[in-house]
Order: structure tokens, then C-alpha cells, then sequence
């Protein structure tokens, strides 16, 4: 019998790309796979139509910055609607790639102002338990999305990646965790386990 988490836990992983989301998410999962809680697993832009618009976007060619803006907070409201909000309500634990403060970092980079975008979102999204936020410079991210053979598209742009980067290191929350993403796949994906592993305990009941 799964074991409910009071309020669920709401876990997410941000960073630019190349800083090794994909890996941490996969330890994650495996570590989460161990535990006797019901665990649900999720990305953003989600595979709605408004996010499958955002994805196409990235590589056909971008929206405006209030185009974009729009469809990310209406992929989310979708998700937060559809998903996020019932699996909190069920005491699960939520694994999420990107949330709204992608968004921040992302849009904020192209001109909006960071703090209105995640005010806006956090008038309807639920407040994270956790945010694990993988800090690799931009330079060394890029040369890694090289390396595995990946092509660069319109999100992946140096000077626009620093610019993300900063602004990321700027949001102030009581949730966020910095990991440093520059060390190896090995000692980010422990760092991670051992911060979550912490969130999980400390929403458990007091016996």
C-alpha cells in the first residue's frame, strides 16, 4: 500500500540546457522508484498543444516574448489544473522538469521583467517543497549539447544562456537548493538524491 505524503511533495529541476537535467531526473526517479509513495513524473512545456507549440517553436522559429509568455503560462495552467494540483491532493511525490521559474529565467532573458513573470505564475502554481538548481556555466553546457552530437537551437544561445543563468542565480526562495553542475555526473546526481531525500523526511508525519 502506497504511503501518502501530507500535501505531496512538489520536487523540480532547474537549469540551463546541457547542465544535466536529464541525468539528475533518471537518478531521481531510480531513487524515488525505492520509496513506498506513488510517484508521478513530469516536464514543461508539457506535450499539450500549447507545449508542443513551444517545442516546434525552438527549432521553426520563436515567438514573440508575449506570444511565448502566453503559451507557457497556458501550458501550465493546464498542467497545473490537470496534473500538478490532483497528485498534490493524493499525497504523491511530483518529479518535474522545469516549472515556472524556467519561464522567469527564460522570458527574462528576452526582455520581461522576472519577478512580474513569477508573480503571475505563483498566483495559480503550486509553491515547490524543492528546487534543485544545477549551476554549470553556459560555456561548459553548450560544449557538453556539442558533444553528445546535439544541435544548438534558438533556446541555446551563449550570450542568452548567461543571461538565463543569472537571472535563475537572482531568484531568492526559501526552496531552492544550488547544486554545482560542473563537477561530475556522479557527485551532482549524489548531491541531488541527498537534498531530496531531506525534503521527503522532512514532510513525513512526526511518529
Amino acid at each position: 500500500m502506497k504511503q501518502k505524503i501530507p500535501g505531496g511533495l512538489l520536487v523540480v529541476v532547474e537549469g540551463v540546457d546541457g547542465s544535466g537535467k536529464s541525468s539528475v531526473l533518471k537518478r531521481l526517479a531510480a531513487y524515488c522508484s525505492t520509496l513506498p509513495v506513488e510517484v508521478v513524473q513530469g516536464r514543461e512545456p508539457t506535450d499539450s498543444p500549447f507545449g508542443k507549440r513551444l517545442r516546434e517553436s525552438a527549432l521553426s522559429g520563436r515567438f514573440s516574448m508575449e506570444e511565448e509568455l502566453d503559451l507557457f503560462i497556458a501550458d501550465r495552467r493546464q498542467h497545473v489544473a490537470e496534473v500538478i494540483v490532483p497528485a498534490l491532493g493524493r499525497g504523491a511525490l511530483i518529479l518535474l522538469d522545469r516549472y515556472y521559474f524556467s519561464t522567469a529565467a527564460y522570458q527574462g532573458a528576452r526582455g520581461a521583467d522576472p519577478v512580474a513573470v513569477l508573480a503571475l505564475n505563483e498566483a495559480f502554481a503550486p509553491e515547490p517543497d524543492l528546487v534543485l538548481l544545477l549551476d554549470c556555466p553556459p560555456v561548459q553546457t553548450l560544449a557538453r549539447i556539442r558533444a553528445r552530437g546535439g544541435g544548438v537551437d534558438a533556446f541555446e544561445k551563449l550570450e542568452e544562456l548567461e543571461t538565463v543563468q543569472r537571472i535563475f542565480l537572482s531568484i531568492k526562495r526559501p526552496f531552492f537548493r544550488k547544486v554545482d553542475a560542473s563537477v561530475s555526473e556522479e557527485n551532482v546526481g549524489a548531491q541531488c538524491v541527498a537534498l531530496l531525500q531531506e525534503a521527503f523526511q522532512h514532510k513525513l508525519p512526526s511518529r
